[in-house]
């Protein structure tokens, strides 16, 4: 039961009454539902309620749009009407128009295009053009690309606005795999391009570069309809654009030195992509399997240049990773027989600015029901695996206020993109879920973006992987996995979520077209709130989980049988984890030394204490991203440990000006959980406190945190954890407990006085 959990279900809760004498606020659950306690959707994300960086954490204070500054309003629109189509003019101008049963495709990327033409060269992010779309249905059936910088679409409503897909004959896609159970990228070619290119597939909109690279462009002219966007965005992919590296750069460097920097401008985004090298899969424990090392970048990310001198490329911040030369000149073998090169390479036409409000979107499937795809994590119709919003090169853009229902695929997916902010939608569904790895609420090759307040229902996972870093997930609501996939995902923090997975959220519940992303089949296992990619599993499609990623204060819980229980999972919520780490570098997950070759049956292990899992650090704050998460300005310490929770036995003032206050957040059949805020009023500092109370028969404290718990019978005796004993004049702090039964606390006393302060 997480700390905020009262913010969480401030909509659903009303304080009924107050017991003074015990200091009880008793908070009742109108629908006396079991415990969900939805996605956090009035969170303060603004860059002056952000904690300043955590001593031996990552910073993640510029995590989202520009770095952190608030999403556009109504001052940043560009007052000209050019630069304005209303929902009227894209009827009158355009015909689109709303439940007409007419295709909008083309009258929707026109309007995006004479914006793109007219309105973009001088916008801004203070200067952003806006397309209102109408309420009613609108019918779209095929991709529409969404390359105008500086644009918000915007809907009158997740509820009022809908867009329904219908992908024509050449948006599906009409190359499988040869068992006709997903999309075959490899076997969808025209000229000297292939199907990867368009990775990771296409969308219902598209936020990414149409270029072409002039060396494809007699291709790009000879291709048929359903192949010409394979070539589009060209102007960006590394083998014609990248500087190859001249010298090894480190982890911390801000500066990388290429062969030829003529391409490479201050101000531009650049990827700075490093070589695989056999040494960097043996550090991830991916030797030794039966699928090959590759010849790649697994580890990759985009950074803004401050400054070019000669070919000295400098960053506006260090590098997170090591950058050979090539494959080898680490000392490894080449792989493949071939050596491999790291480059730096600019996003010549990233697309900037671009943001979605305010509507929702389906991908209609005549034939299929939805209903069939609950549970069902298999492929219903591998053709149709169309996302709905797809980010690629592309910076400094949003999604807010979106109803996603059905996808094809992924709701939102990216794909080397940085700076985004997923903000309070709503995602439910997909159609395909199965064999290639869809269906995901997907994070990929995405740096410094704030996921927050979102909904999601009835998908695979969400998920991290293919170098992600930087990210904040707070917030959100979730009934499937946090799920770490692979591909050196690193420093990313995940809190104050909401996730609840029931037993049927696992890989064997499927109907057709069943597997992971690497292509095997379905395994026995049960996905838990948790997944993390073991070297020698995620080798298949990418390679291990990378270093720090951070777990803290998330409501975690797992079924593990049809009907049963949902069991907590990683309950402390003052303590840190951090994942792929042992305190000062990178370490595996082991067993008794021995790297796990698979998460999948050892989810319940605990790989702390040395194992793959840091849990040295504490925090007494509800975040470690924000400052406040209900308003008011916590009390936070970072702790760092190496045993267990011990009382303090410094004594604390004398008198009764040391009170605590007993708050039920949240109840359902048979318990309830609640908070308890431990406030000084004394004029010198507490070193520790003691909180103690009765229960009634029947009742009990079933599970505690940020507190040293001893019980005797109905007694129940709570002292301060080694990292909130300290609470300076004025200040407060908190631990918390859940309770089986329905029984309240009395007789509460703290430091031996009344509770409150009688």
């Amino acid at each position: 039961m997480s700390r905020s959990h009262g913010l969480r279900r401030a909509a659903t809760l009303g304080i009924v009454g107050t017991l003074a004498a015990v200091g009880i606020a008793v908070l009742v659950n109108a629908a006396g539902a079991a415990p969900a306690a939805g996605a956090l959707t009035g969170l303060d994300t603004s860059a002056g309620n952000r904690r300043a960086p955590v001593s031996g954490l990552y910073d993640w204070s510029k995590a989202g749009y520009r770095g952190g500054q608030n999403l556009p309003g109504a001052n940043e629109i560009n007052p000209s009407a050019a630069c304005q189509i209303t929902a009227a003019e894209l009827a009158s101008q355009f015909n689109v128009k709303p439940n007409d049963g007419l295709d909008d495709s083309t009258g929707l990327q026109s309007a995006i295009d004479s914006i793109k033409t007219n309105c973009s060269p001088a916008a801004s992010h203070t200067k952003l053009s806006l397309i209102t779309l109408p309420a009613g249905e609108l019918a779209v059936s095929r991709e529409l690309h969404v390359d105008a910088d500086y644009l918000i679409l915007r809907g009158a409503g997740k509820d009022a606005t809908k867009i329904t897909y219908r992908p024509d004959a050449n948006t599906l896609y009409d190359a499988l795999t040869p068992d006709g159970s997903d999309w075959d990228e490899d076997g969808m070619t025209s000229g000297a391009g292939k199907g990867g290119w368009l990775w990771p597939g296409r969308g219902l909109f598209r936020v990414q570069s149409r270029g072409v690279d002039p060396s494809y462009a007699s291709d790009y002219a000879a291709a048929p309809a359903n192949r010409k966007d394979i070539f589009e965005g060209t102007v960006n992919v590394h083998w014609k654009v990248g500087a190859k590296v001249a010298t090894t750069a480190r982890t911390g460097d801000r500066t990388i030195t290429v062969q030829s920097a003529t391409r490479i401008k201050a101000g531009m985004f650049v990827n700075v992509r490093a070589a695989n090298s056999v040494k960097f899969y043996e550090q991830q424990q991916a030797t030794g399997t039966g699928f090959p090392m590759l010849n790649m970048h697994m580890r990759q990310q985009i950074f803004t240049v401050t400054s070019v001198s000669g070919n000295t490329v400098t960053l506006d911040k260090p590098l997170e990773y090591d950058v050979p030369v090539n494959s080898t000149s680490d000392g490894s073998a080449p792989i493949d027989g071939t050596p491999y090169d790291s480059k730096v390479s600019p996003l010549v036409d990233p697309v900037e600015g671009v943001g979605f409000e305010d509507f929702g979107f389906t991908q209609a499937m005549p034939g299929l029901n939805q209903a069939d795809s609950i549970n069902n994590y298999g492929n219903m119709a591998p053709a149709a695996e169309m996302h709905g919003i797809v980010f690629k090169w592309a910076a400094n853009s949003w999604v807010r206020g979106i109803k996603a229902e059905m996808t094809g695929s992924h709701p939102i997916v990216t794909e080397e993109a940085k700076n985004l902010q997923i903000v309070n939608n709503e995602l439910d569904g997909s159609w395909n879920k199965g064999k290639g790895g869809n269906g995901y609420f997907r994070g990929s090759r995405v740096w410094d973006s704030l996921y927050t307040g979102n909904t999601s229902r009835n998908l695979r996972h969400f998920t991290f992987q293919w170098s992600a870093s930087g990210n904040v997930v707070i917030g959100n609501d979730f009934d499937s996995d946090l799920n770490l996939h692979g591909g050196w995902e690193r420093n990313n923090l995940f809190e104050l979520n909401t996730v609840r997975v029931p037993y049927a959220h696992r890989s064997g519940n499927c109907r057709a077209n069943c597997g992971e992303e690497g292509g095997g089949g379905p395994d026995n296992s049960n996905w838990f709130p948790i997944w993390w990619g073991a070297g020698k599993k995620a080798v298949k499609w990418s390679g291990a989980s990378g270093p720090r990623n951070v777990f803290f204060n998330n409501t975690m819980t797992k079924q593990t049988a049809t009907g049963g229980t949902f069991n907590d999972y990683y309950a402390d919520h003052s303590r840190i984890y951090q994942f792929g780490w042992n305190g000062t570098a990178y370490q595996h997950l082991d067993i008794g030394g021995t790297p796990i070759t698979d998460w999948a049956t050892n989810e319940q292990r605990d790989f702390t204490g040395g194992h793959g899992v840091d849990a040295t650090k504490t925090d007494s704050a509800a975040s470690l991203f924000l400052s406040s998460v209900n308003g008011t300005p916590p009390t936070s310490t970072t702790t760092s440990t190496t045993t267990s929770a011990t009382t303090t036995t410094t004594t604390p003032p004398a008198g009764a000006c040391v009170t605590a206050k007993v708050t039920q957040t949240s109840v359902w059949n048979g318990g309830y959980g609640a908070d308890v805020t431990i406030t000084n009023g004394c004029a010198t500092a507490t070193t520790s406190w003691t909180v103690e109370f009765d229960l009634p028969s029947g009742t009990t404290v079933s599970s505690s945190w940020s507190s040293v718990r001893t019980s005797t019978g109905q007694h129940h005796k709570f002292t301060n954890a080694s990292f909130n004993g300290t609470v300076k004049p004025g200040a407060s702090t908190k631990f918390g407990f859940n309770a089986s039964g329905a029984g309240l606390p009395a007789g509460c006393t703290v430091n031996g006085k009344s509770c409150g302060g009688n």
